[in-house]
């Protein structure tokens, strides 16, 4: 039995409902009378990000959405949030472009009931609306990919990037060796060691765009209109930054894509990218358009061992119960960098064997 499935379903990624629900319905109507708001809090939930979040409906003004952080993690969390937010509604480049923001109607993160309360944007997440509907899966994937590159050319500037490659990659690195305990000795270390090595090597001198960065762009933070699948909103921007690498957002949501409509894990996705060595043709199709995309295999997945080193340490940063379970450890940790391991390994046998010198050797 490899370490992999050691770890498989030892503790499950998601909370028991029935065991929340009570405590979490009870919060919630104390958060409401915080507020001043009249009306129950309709259908409280928990997030696997230590939020508790519910909608709140006001008679005739429009619905708010209220979220409240359990942990100090995900109160900052939300106070990055906001900020992003702001600097965003703030930006003249960004136009019309702003409609699709999240507007924040209080904010009150200190005391005993933090929380943060935000105007309900129309329409229906991308991954509730491909559940009931995946033969939309193309057309919601175009409307997102194209309205995110509005945000990445408005604010976005081409840069030649080996500078900055220490600074995406080396802080992320480091999350996952504090967070995962499998990631910070032996094989684990060796795993990161060889990440930061690939994508560091195989974008240095490349040029790439620059600018704000969802971060976390995924179908769950796109709201669509159900009826007409145009895109109405775009939520949770914990994880934005302002100099980010755009083409992030693009690979996130594509691979996204794929795990949801597969029904595998996002870091089993990204290992078969590392294994084969390329997207998928289909893939690399819908990302045709993405203003500076590397080309060539070796540029394709570090860009992809980078969108995956966002994805995985944003979630260890906004939640420790990421990496208390091991099933999640497994799946979107492990599985990828054993995947990194054993391609070094190869590496080598293959630059020997294609070298000048080992072909004049053999018969």
């Amino acid at each position: 039995m490899t370490f992999t499935e050691e770890l498989r379903g030892l503790l499950p990624l998601r909370p028991v409902p029935l065991l929340t629900r009570p405590v979490d319905a009870l919060a919630a109507r104390r958060l409401t009378a915080s507020l001043g708001a009249e009306g129950d809090p309709h259908r409280p939930r928990r997030t696997f990000s230590d939020l508790l979040v519910f909608r709140l409906d006001a008679g005739d003004a429009q619905s708010a959405l209220v979220k409240h952080p359990r942990s100090a993690r995900a109160t900052a969390s939300l106070a990055h949030e906001c900020e992003a937010v702001r600097q965003l509604t703030r930006d003249e480049r960004l136009g019309a472009w702003r409609r699709l923001l999240p507007v924040v109607e209080e904010r009150r993160l200190d005391g005993p009931l933090p929380l943060l309360v935000e105007t309900c944007l129309p329409g229906v997440e991308a991954d509730v609306l491909l559940r009931r509907s995946p033969e939309l899966a193309r057309r919601v994937t175009v409307s997102a990919l194209t309205a995110i590159r509005e945000l990445h050319r408005a604010t976005g500037r081409t840069q030649e990037v080996t500078a900055r490659l220490t600074d995406w990659v080396k802080p992320r690195l480091a999350v996952l060796a504090e967070e995962v305990r499998w990631c910070r000795h032996g094989e684990g270390a060796q795993a990161l060691a060889a990440v930061r090595e690939r994508v560091e090597r195989d974008l240095a001198g490349r040029h790439l765009l620059v600018g704000w960065t969802h971060g976390d762009f995924h179908p769950g933070n796109v709201l669509l209109s159900e009826h007409r699948g145009t895109l109405s909103g775009v939520i949770d921007w914990a994880g934005a930054v302002p100099d980010g690498p755009s083409l992030l957002d693009c690979h996130t949501f594509v691979l996204t894509m794929r795990h949801q409509l597969s029904g595998r894990e996002f870091g089993e996705v990204v290992a078969d990218v590392v294994r084969r060595a390329s997207l998928l043709p289909e893939d690399r199709r819908l990302l045709a358009g993405v203003r500076a995309l590397p080309s060539g295999p070796r540029a394709e997945t570090a860009v992809t061992l980078l969108t995956w080193l966002w994805h995985v340490a944003g979630n260890l940063e906004k939640s420790a119960r990421y990496a208390r379970s091991h099933r999640w450890v497994a799946d979107n940790v492990v599985s990828v960098l054993g995947e990194v391991l054993a391609h070094e390994g190869e590496a080598p046998a293959r630059a020997a064997a294609q070298s000048p010198r080992h072909r004049r050797r053999t018969p």
